[in-house]
């Protein structure tokens, strides 16, 4: 029983380790604050002096309010257009009442669930692009050659580049005098699928190639069809270069939304960071590196979901010819 015990004890390496998982990054987090604090005062601008942690988060603080204020303009709002449309019915009751919608000025959170949603949108749309063009290259070597210069070309482009093409063409062919979506999302989320779908279909189709030989003459034992053998063999063996090409899509997809943002114009991240440029307050610089502390957060939490959700997916190849 005491020996029982004692195993579940962890030894002193293991908690060495786990200590250090933990004490190293904040202990690197707290340098790179005073690194950030004792150089932000000996760099001068037009609009101050750079703002360091503490103003920095003075200026989330005063976000947080504004944002705060601004739900509560909506509630009210709102109950000022029940009331009128409870008086309008209680005189009569065949009245036509509507909610109308609030319009106030998006707040910084507000832009931030703007940006996750135009991201997500493009790189959905670049995935299911990216990964069956990468399976189908993967599998037919020839397909690969001929097609390979042409992604090696496409694939540096700059969204800077992209933007003004994407741009002409929407306004060309998305014509309608009542648009379900705005023409600015959709300039930023093709111009965020342009630019992210090539690591994934880079990476999807190396990883169809590099496909156990002895796993593809299994298939052809079993004499397996086209899609039990891409779902049994080629899939299982495929999946980690799979999701390596969406963790660089998904970040360079992040990337890419802020510049398109900021040149199209379109509500997020990448305008509130130039409508704060533009605006040249002596608080403008403070909310601008909260912008920034904020993309890199947000970055890092699209890398590590996917990597959870590649943990999740992934599963034993052994497994699946049983």
């Amino acid at each position: 029983m005491s020996s029982n015990v004692i195993s579940l004890i962890p030894s002193r390496e293991v908690m060495v380790n786990r200590s250090k998982l933990i004490v190293l990054p904040i202990l690197g987090i707290c340098i790179f604050l005073m690194i950030w604090h004792l150089s932000a005062k000996q760099v001068q601008t037009s609009l101050g002096t750079l703002p360091g942690p503490v103003q920095t988060a003075e200026q989330f603080n005063n976000l947080v309010v504004e944002h705060m204020e601004e739900r509560d303009k909506e509630v009210a709002f709102i109950e000022r257009q029940e009331k009128r449309n409870a008086a309008k019915l209680e005189k009569n009751p065949d009245a036509k009442v509507k909610i109308r919608p609030y319009t106030g000025k998006p707040t910084f959170f507000d832009q931030i669930l703007t940006s996750l949603f135009t991201v997500a949108c493009g790189f959905i749309l670049a995935s299911v692009i990216a990964i069956p063009l990468g399976i189908v290259l993967g599998l037919n070597q020839g397909l690969y050659q001929a097609f390979n210069p042409i992604i090696q070309l496409l694939k540096p482009v700059s969204p800077l580049a992209w933007l003004p093409i994407v741009t002409m063409v929407v306004s060309a062919t998305y014509v309608s005098s009542d648009p379900l979506v705005a023409k600015s999302f959709v300039n930023s989320l093709l111009t965020v699928a342009l630019c992210s779908l090539w690591p994934t279909l880079i990476n999807t189709a190396v990883g169809v190639t590099s496909v156990d030989k002895d796993l593809i003459n299994v298939s052809k034992v079993l004499r397996l069809s086209w899609w039990k053998h891409i779902t049994t063999i080629v899939l299982p063996s495929a999946i980690p270069m799979i999701f390596t090409g969406l963790r660089l899509s998904l970040g360079i997809a992040w990337m890419v939304l802020i510049a398109a943002e900021m040149l199209a114009q379109n509500p997020g991240l990448g305008k509130f960071v130039w409508d704060e440029f533009q605006n040249g307050s002596s608080a403008s610089l403070g909310r601008i590196m909260v912008a920034v502390i904020t993309i890199g957060f947000i970055g890092l939490l699209l890398d590590r979901g996917m990597l959870m959700l590649q943990k999740w997916l992934s599963w034993d190849k052994s497994q699946q010819l049983r």
